[in-house]
């Protein structure tokens, strides 16, 4: 379509095109897709349609018509009005530091359909959630295309689980909730705790006058999620691990080869191992133990 001849009522998805994906072979020259989206993107603009930004976060002097413009451009033209919020975050996390539109408000704001996902921030299983006006789900549900992307019974268990959670303001029964709710200090605490069993376990002998295993708690941050929080991050204390015998690349290759039986991913910040326990949970440290040490031996 013309740039000229856009649709009035349409929408323009844009999806960060990462370096992985950049170096793979396309059918038409990457350069002139990113070109041909930078275009398109400032053609929706100029005529103040919405561009959503899939799995990046745009800053700077930028702009876009809220939720409750479009609701009146829909209501104008007769047109229902879909959003595709992606995160699925239903309740507030400001409090923690995650900034997020909750699918309440986008509801109010007149969205006649919503669609997040499952997991994420709404932290149940992985799937897709149509929510809004009855009808429209109604009719959505009818199309040949529901039966065959229609999720299995496991995942709808999951999910009521997760959901009835919610109604109870269970929170903390959320794994993702549980984590994003963490304080830095609660982790400190708990990575004190896990480098004193280290400590035991690892050998701390001397090579030319220095340790041949450095052990420290430093500051760092949690990177929520690439795709659903881009750009916000939770403060929290890493373990950071240098070793004499290994490099920080060779360890964390050895970490992921599960030396003592359980595989490791960790992450290689400044040449040096760093590991989050944020995302381990309280009855793996043991585990997380004696897989570090096996590694560093």
């Amino acid at each position: 379509m013309p740039l000229t001849q856009l649709d009035p009522v349409a929408a323009l998805i844009v999806i960060d095109l990462q370096k992985g994906i950049v170096s793979m072979p396309g059918a038409h020259p990457m350069t002139e897709i990113i070109d041909r989206s930078a275009q398109l993107a400032r053609a929706f603009r100029a005529r103040k349609l919405p561009v959503h930004p899939s799995n990046f976060q745009i800053t700077g002097f930028t702009d876009k018509p809220s939720l409750t413009e479009l609701a009146a451009l829909a209501a104008r033209t007769n047109l229902p009005l879909v959003e595709d919020l992606g995160s699925g975050c239903l309740v507030d996390l400001s409090t923690y530091g995650i900034v997020e539109p909750l699918v309440r408000h986008s509801i109010e704001a007149g969205a006649h359909i919503v669609m997040f996902s499952g997991d994420k921030l709404l932290g149940g299983p992985q799937a897709g959630i149509i929510a809004g006006k009855k009808d429209l789900v109604a009719k959505i549900r009818r199309h040949p295309l529901f039966r065959a992307l229609r999720v299995d019974k496991l995942t709808i268990v999951a999910l009521e689980a997760t959901l009835g959670a919610y109604l109870r303001a269970a929170y903390d029964e959320i794994p993702a909730l549980r984590m994003i709710r963490l304080t830095a200090d609660d982790i400190k605490q708990r990575a004190e705790n896990l480098l004193r069993e280290l400590t035991h376990e690892i050998p701390l002998g001397k090579s030319e006058g220095a340790s041949e295993v450095e052990l420290d708690l430093i500051d760092g941050e949690s990177l929520v999620g690439g795709g659903s929080t881009p750009a916000q991050s939770l403060p929290t204390k890493l373990i950071h691990i240098a070793s004499n015998r290994y490099s920080a690349a060779q360890l964390e290759q050895r970490l992921r080869r599960a030396p003592a039986g359980v595989s490791v991913i960790a992450r290689v910040e400044s040449d040096a191992l760093v590991l989050d326990l944020r995302t381990v949970l309280p009855g793996q440290e043991p585990a997380l133990v004696q897989s570090i040490a096996a590694a560093l031996r």
